[in-house]
This record gives structure tokens, C-alpha cells and sequence, in this order.
């Protein structure tokens, strides 16, 4: 008898040594540098949001937050990079919709699995596109009316930009194209660079872009904004009217999300950590208003991990359906 209680007593020592030790562990954590990862270029929306971000995490815990670019395709190598990485809580990717929901229809194969790999660690913000057109080719456009009374004079002949097969201006279009019923031509290039460009250039005749460039594009003086793709307008472009309302679309909405996610098995600890001090900061009302004023993003009404869970797989049924509509293909 007084030897199984001896050992009891022994393994209720260890269990809570080694209880102990692991938090203890955890509180030290961080204690280098974290890397977030973004598969898109330098510059683009979730580069500029992963570097604000780093920002205040750097603030936080006075450790070095690096924001990586691994570009291609559409976001792939980026969120495979993360999907392999140690599960230690230094490694991050600042993820879309397009790269965990989008893809996952649009590719044939990805080396990784969209849920089963990562860990959601906090839903970033609601992403719209704006629909621009060029005033300087086209001042006979003044409305989404205006557009689509042209659109549906000739159809076929008017050309829609994206910055590639499957992102998120391409199917704003087909979703677009699809509820109007008109006959428009998509025609996608390698980036928010030469899509921009090919806008601003005369080469098609409108594009739904996302809505940080597409504000700085309207404040520039370069494009006229028509419509946004959102439920409601956008603060940062209160006159602007929604596709809903402008285009008499009712219930029309096309948006995506970004979202931080890190690799499959991460410490509950460090994610429940980690989780926390990113919510904290994107609830900031100062960081709410550069979302809102500065990049068009509007903050996610509940950014927690199971509202993100929700939200992602629903999200995931949802696009597949629109990729399907759209006939896009990547390989």
C-alpha cells in the first residue's frame, strides 16, 4: 500500500515539474526574432499590413519581427514555406482568402492541405475590391449605369483587368459579368503593377482591384472609382457607391479576408499568446482607422481563431462554387 502511494506521489511530482517547466518555458517565449511570410510581392496589400503588424509586435516584445516576401504562385510557395516551418511560434504567414480558399479550387494539386496544415491564429480584416475605370479614355463613363449600358451595347468588345487568373478582381468580374448578364473580356496579368498599368494605359476598359492601390489610384487622380464591391461603402471612399446600389445588383458582394496563420501543432500556449496580442493590437482604434482610412480594409467583427475557423471553411464551399462559375484554370 505505502509503496503505490510513494509512487503515485512520484508521478504527481514529475507531472507537475514537468507542468512547470513548460510554462515557464512558454512565458519566455518570444525570445527571437519572428518571421512573418507573405506570398506577394513588396508593396502589395499584405505586405504593407504584415509590416504595420510587425510593427507593434516588435513594440510589444522588443524582439525583431521580419516580414519575408515569397512570391508565386498565387501565394503557394509562401503558405508551403510556412507549412513546413517548426511549429515553434516564430514562423507566421499572413494568408488571404485567395491562398486558403481560392486556390484550393484553382489548383489541381497543392503541396499542402489549406486546414490540416496550419493553425489559424487570428482572422486580420475584410478586404473589398473597387471597381475603377479610366475617365481619361473613357469620360462617357461617369456610373456603374453608364458602364453597363455600354457593356451590353457591344457585347464582348469591353475588357476587364486582374492581376492574375483566379485572384480576387478576376472573379469580382465573372461574379460581375454573371449578375449584370453582360459579355465582358477578362484579361489577366502577372501582378497589381501591370494590371494597374494596363488601366491607366487604355488597354482595357475597367478592373476591380483591391482596395488599398485602388485608393491610393482615386487620391492620385489616375482612375475614377465606381463602386465597391462591399455590403456598404467604404470610409475611405464614402461617395462611392456599392455595386449593389450603383449597378442595381441587389445582394451583390464580393470580398475576401486576410488572415495570420502559423504551422500545424503549434504549443496551445504560444498560440493562445500570440492570438491575444494580435487581436489586441487590430482592435487598437488607431490601428481600426488606418485599416479603414488608409487601406479600405474593414476590421473583422470577431477576429478570433474559431471565428476564423468558421469563417475559412465556409469560405472554402463558397469560392469553389464561384471558380466554377468563372471557368477559371491555373494548371
Amino acid at each position: 500500500m505505502m509503496r503505490n502511494v510513494l509512487i503515485k506521489s512520484v508521478v504527481v511530482f514529475l507531472l507537475t515539474l514537468v507542468s512547470t517547466l513548460g510554462i515557464a518555458q512558454e512565458l519566455k517565449w518570444p525570445t527571437r526574432a519572428i518571421t512573418i511570410t507573405g506570398g506577394f510581392p513588396n508593396g502589395a496589400g499584405t505586405d504593407i499590413y504584415a509590416r504595420k503588424l510587425g510593427e507593434a509586435l516588435t513594440a510589444l516584445w522588443d524582439v525583431p519581427v521580419v516580414v519575408d516576401s515569397k512570391t508565386g504562385a498565387g501565394g503557394n510557395i509562401a503558405s508551403d514555406a510556412v507549412a513546413r516551418a517548426q511549429p515553434d511560434g516564430y514562423s507566421y504567414l499572413l494568408g488571404t482568402a485567395g491562398t486558403h480558399a481560392i486556390n484550393v479550387a484553382l489548383y489541381k494539386k497543392l503541396n499542402f492541405d489549406v486546414e490540416k496544415d496550419f493553425t489559424r491564429i487570428a482572422l486580420l480584416g475584410d478586404v473589398p475590391n473597387v471597381l475603377l475605370v479610366n475617365s481619361k479614355k473613357h469620360p462617357e463613363i461617369k456610373t456603374c449605369a453608364d458602364l453597363l449600358k455600354l457593356a451590353r451595347a457591344k457585347p464582348g468588345s469591353m475588357n476587364f483587368a486582374s492581376t492574375g487568373n483566379g485572384a480576387s478582381g478576376h472573379l469580382a468580374g465573372a461574379q460581375f459579368a454573371n449578375a449584370a448578364k453582360i459579355n465582358i473580356v477578362h484579361v489577366p496579368y502577372r501582378g497589381q503593377g501591370p494590371a494597374m498599368a494596363a488601366l491607366l494605359g487604355g488597354d482595357v476598359e475597367f478592373i476591380f482591384n483591391q482596395s488599398a492601390p485602388a485608393i491610393n489610384a482615386v487620391k492620385g487622380g489616375q482612375a475614377t472609382a465606381i463602386a465597391v464591391t462591399t455590403s456598404s461603402r467604404l470610409s475611405a471612399l464614402p461617395d462611392v457607391p456599392t455595386v449593389a446600389e450603383a449597378c442595381d445588383l441587389p445582394g451583390f458582394e464580393s470580398s475576401t479576408w486576410y488572415g495570420l496563420f502559423g504551422p500545424a501543432n503549434m504549443p496551445p500556449a504560444i498560440v493562445s499568446k500570440m492570438s491575444a496580442a494580435v487581436i489586441d493590437i487590430i482592435s487598437q482604434p488607431s490601428f481600426k482607422q488606418w485599416l479603414m482610412e488608409t487601406q479600405g480594409i474593414t476590421p473583422a467583427v470577431d477576429p478570433s481563431p474559431a471565428a476564423f475557423a468558421r469563417i475559412h471553411q465556409a469560405d472554402i464551399k463558397h469560392w469553389a462554387e464561384v471558380v466554377k462559375m468563372s471557368g477559371a484554370q491555373v494548371d
